[in-house]
This record gives structure tokens, C-alpha cells and sequence, in this order.
């Protein structure tokens, strides 16, 4: 009875080992997709973040009109950002994400909140948005991970 106790605590502790290697490989692939979508906004590469996208998605950040949505909420949300930067005379926006605070996977959805910092320039002077918070919903399609939506939230 003791040793079909020990085969079944190591057969549990096995399948908790995968099941957690599974669940790590996900999240490496889940930050990819995020970091796809922040390295496409970094070089200003539009075809790059849109890739990242769903076919459809939904976005809300902090500039009018503040809610993007549908098959074209990325390219929506980039043209207007644009538009607004010129208005504003913001240039070199960057954008870089720390470790995330919370990931959440369930079958093909995934939920995942991460720090980070904005820098830009405007007027011709250094802004910075320390302490910021980008989350993001994705769904597991055929192509890999996509975010399904955004939102981006101030840090002060």
C-alpha cells in the first residue's frame, strides 16, 4: 500500500511539472506577441503590431477617442496616435515593459498586466510616464498568440 502511495504522489508530482513547463512555455509566448506588438510601436512599424492583432480587437488608451475597435482597432488606434503626436508635437515615443505583474492562462485566452515606461519627446522636451500599466487579453489562434485588446493606463 506505501509504495502505490509513493508511485502516485511521483506520478502527480510529474504531471505537475509538466503541466507547469507547459504553462511557462505559454507565457514565454504570450510576452513574444506583447513584445511584438512593443518592438513594431518602438520602430514605428505599423505592419509589425498589426500582425500581433486579432482579426479583431478592441483598445482603449488615453487620447481621444479613447476606444478603438473592430478588424481595424489596430490600425485605428496607430493612425490616430500619430495624428495626435503631431498635434501635440510629441516625437520618440518608446515604450519599454518590465516582468508582468500577473498572467493569467485558460485554454486559448490569456490575460497579462505589465509594467512600463513611456518616454517621448514633446515641445521638444524629455516626458516620461514611469509606473504605467499595459494590459492585455490575447486568444491562441492557428498563427500563435494575437491580442484580442488593450489598455493602457497612466502611471503617476
Amino acid at each position: 500500500m506505501r509504495a502505490m502511495i509513493l508511485v502516485l504522489a511521483a506520478a502527480l508530482a510529474a504531471a505537475a511539472l509538466a503541466v507547469s513547463s507547459a504553462e511557462a512555455s505559454e507565457k514565454t509566448d504570450i510576452m513574444a506577441t506583447v513584445k511584438q506588438y512593443m518592438d513594431g510601436f518602438n520602430k514605428g512599424d505599423k505592419d509589425a503590431m498589426t500582425e500581433a492583432c486579432a482579426a479583431r480587437a478592441s483598445i482603449i488608451d488615453e487620447f481621444p477617442p479613447y476606444a478603438w475597435q473592430g478588424a481595424t482597432a489596430c490600425a485605428d488606434w496607430w493612425n490616430d496616435n500619430e495624428a495626435f503626436g503631431k498635434k501635440n508635437e510629441i516625437t520618440g515615443e518608446k515604450v519599454a515593459v518590465r516582468e508582468p505583474r500577473h498572467t493569467e492562462i485558460t485554454g486559448d485566452r490569456a490575460y497579462v498586466v505589465v509594467p512600463t515606461i513611456l518616454t517621448y519627446m514633446q515641445h521638444g522636451k524629455p516626458g516620461t510616464e514611469a509606473g504605467a500599466v499595459w494590459t492585455f487579453a490575447l486568444q491562441k489562434v492557428s498563427a500563435g498568440w494575437r491580442i484580442t485588446g488593450w489598455a493602457w493606463a497612466q502611471g503617476h
